[in-house]
């Protein structure tokens, strides 16, 4: 490993959130172990900031797609500055700021394939560097290349308080689409109208197709964005157009929906899933193209990352609390 001389020395331990055992939130503790060592190709990163996001903490508690193996700690995207660079590593210098896609973010220091960084432009602060890109890139995903959101459509973001929500928003309208935010709370709907929202619905305290219907008629969304799930699914899809697009990513109420497919028939509706953990495997060539364009609109200012509250290294279990019990409005910060 090369010592860095233009940081702080690297530490021979660290402090990190992990759970020693599936549970809720509150199983997060924090240990001391080790510092990371990169190996050839990889690099440390100093943690200045990581995200909390809805599948960290179905991770801690083993309801994940993929099981999880303890003690284990939460956190896939963070930022901060290169500490430390292993053999071979070259595409970066100690000392550079940088954004990390990469698991175990939960702590003050990460190891990370070169692979898995971005730069952070000059005029953006690592704490938003930290948010931006699991909620932003699967909605870019999800709005581009899955939906193929056209300008003048019509767009209905469920669960438009949250990080992928707020993002899907966002960037939806710039896109072109006309961006209908629908979520459980008025502070929600007005962070989403800062975002570009034209029209809003309170699933909240009233029926989602009446004021689906109330914001734009009957039949008249072209695109679903539903990180939710549930019970919101279906009056959303009943709500479409002809030929509209439905894309589900994620159940955030708890609850896999049961579409009654007979609706997708009569509608013409396609109904697609997207997971972003798996995307650039699959599909790298639309997975460079929506990157590209992301990260265009990043650097250039257009899109930042609402930032919610910020939580101590030792309060991770009350920070993923606050997401898995939809609370944020936007995204939640652990701070090592």
């Amino acid at each position: 490993m090369e010592t860095p001389q233009d940081t702080t020395p690297v530490p021979p331990t660290m402090r990190v959130a992990r759970a020693h055992h599936a549970g809720e939130p509150a199983v997060l503790g924090t240990d001391t172990v080790a510092t990371p060592i990169p190996g050839p190709g990889e690099v440390l990163v100093r943690v200045h900031a990581a995200a909390a996001n809805f599948p960290d903490a179905l991770m801690v508690a083993n309801r994940y797609q993929v099981a999880t193996n303890y003690p284990f700690v939460p956190g896939y995207e963070a930022a901060g500055v290169i500490a430390a660079r292993g053999n071979g590593s070259t595409a970066y210098s100690l000392g550079d700021r940088v954004a990390v896609l990469a698991a175990d973010c939960f702590a003050e220091y990460v190891v990370a394939p070169e692979t898995a960084l971005t730069p952070v432009p000059a005029a953006v602060d690592l704490e938003s560097a930290a948010a931006v890109f699991v909620c932003h890139l699967t909605a870019y995903h999800a709005l581009r290349s899955v939906a193929g959101v056209r300008p003048g459509e019509t767009l209905l973001v469920l669960g438009a308080g949250g990080g992928v929500g707020l993002a899907a928003v966002e960037l939806g309208t710039h896109l072109g689409a006309r961006v209908i935010a629908a979520a459980s709370s008025q502070d929600k709907l007005a962070a989403a109208r800062t975002r570009g929202a034209v029209h809003t619905v309170d699933y909240g305290s009233g029926e989602l197709r009446e004021r689906i219907r109330g914001a734009v008629g009957k039949s008249a969304v072209d695109v679903v964005i539903d990180p939710v799930g549930g019970a919101l699914a279906e009056p959303a899809l009943r709500e479409m157009a002809w030929g509209g697009r439905f894309v589900t990513i994620g159940y955030a109420s708890g609850t896999i929906p049961r579409i009654p497919l007979n609706l997708v028939l009569l509608k013409g509706i396609t109904l697609s899933g997207f997971e972003i953990r798996t995307f650039a495997q699959r599909d790298p060539e639309r997975d460079r193209r929506d990157r590209q364009e992301f990260l265009e609109l990043w650097a250039s200012g257009a899109v930042t990352p609402l930032l919610h509250r910020r939580y101590r290294l030792d309060e991770a279990g009350a920070a993923l609390a606050e997401v898995a019990q939809r609370r944020a409005v936007g995204k939640v910060l652990v701070i090592p």
